[in-house]
């Protein structure tokens, strides 16, 4: 069978290195990283040894890796196995692990190996997400706080920090108008966060409290608000040009996201006189 491995650069965090692998013969030898690695296996099993130990890691498994730690690796019982691993690096893991949990230092880790089938789940759609550079960066920031929250509270060392109370009217009315100005421009969670004077995570858990949305979903949903008003005014306007005015980069993302909010696509719902039983609109109006 043939062995394959590839890397990817989250773009938009940087420190974030992302690979996906598939292994039959080859060994990994003993060795230690200087990164923090989060490994999950999603087919197959790979055997490791760690200070003297063998483990069996498999689906389900998520084992974290702290720099220096000495271990090897290989396929389990003769079969080939498919390897996904976050590759962390120790400033990225800092500046987390001070959001997250609200202290300025992260007591060291040993490595582990965590049996936590629906955090694997959660890792690995997330892991497939960073991987594409068409993602929302906002989405993708809000994946990697959540997450990161997700493994202190499985580790309970430190625990994640509790945030407790909503935005002000004021605070969430600055945030809606930097978005509705910036509609055509990346916007990234620290925008948002720092024009209200709060750290990322905060800001995450507050917006979504005070709203009931992520930044990213209320975000979305403005922007294809927009592109129905762009629609029905310019009925002539390219999709193209509709889909960039209002922030998207990728046509068939701004089609698959229009589809899945009103059941049409938006070259569908920018035919003159057709009606809908699907969806929030009838044109023609």
């Amino acid at each position: 069978m043939r062995e394959e491995v590839q890397y990817d650069r989250a773009i938009d965090i940087p420190g974030l290195v992302l690979s996906t692998a598939r292994f039959a013969e080859f060994r990994f030898e003993p060795h230690y990283h200087l990164d923090c690695h989060i490994a999950l296996v999603t087919d197959g099993v790979q055997r490791q040894t760690y200070q003297g130990e063998s483990l069996l890691l498999s689906r389900g498994a998520i084992q974290l890796m702290p720099p220096g730690e000495v271990h090897d690796g290989t396929a389990g019982a003769d079969e080939s196995y498919t390897l996904h691993t976050f590759r962390i690096s120790p400033a990225l893991l800092a500046g987390l692990g001070e959001e997250v949990t609200g202290r300025h230092y992260l007591p060291s880790q040993p490595a582990m190996v965590l049996r936590d089938a629906r955090l694997a789940n959660e890792l690995l759609r997330a892991h497939a997400s960073l991987r594409h550079a068409s993602a929302d960066p906002l989405l993708n920031e809000a994946r990697v706080l959540d997450l990161f929250e997700s493994i202190f509270s499985r580790l309970l060392r430190p625990a994640p920090q509790i945030v407790a109370g909503a935005l002000s009217p004021q605070q969430f009315g600055l945030a809606r108008d930097f978005m509705e100005a910036n509609i055509a421009d990346k916007i990234v969670l620290e925008d948002l966060a720092v024009l209200l004077g709060l750290e990322r995570f905060r800001f995450l858990k507050l917006f979504k409290r005070t709203v009931g949305m992520t930044p990213h979903a209320w975000l979305l949903r403005l922007r294809l608000e927009r592109a129905v008003e762009l629609i029905r005014v310019n009925r002539d306007m390219a999709i193209t040009d509709v889909a960039h005015a209002v922030g998207f980069f990728d046509q068939s993302h701004f089609t698959r996201a229009f589809s899945r909010a009103y059941g049409v696509t938006p070259a569908r719902f920018q035919r003159p006189g057709v009606n809908f039983l699907q969806g929030d609109f009838v044109t023609g109006q």
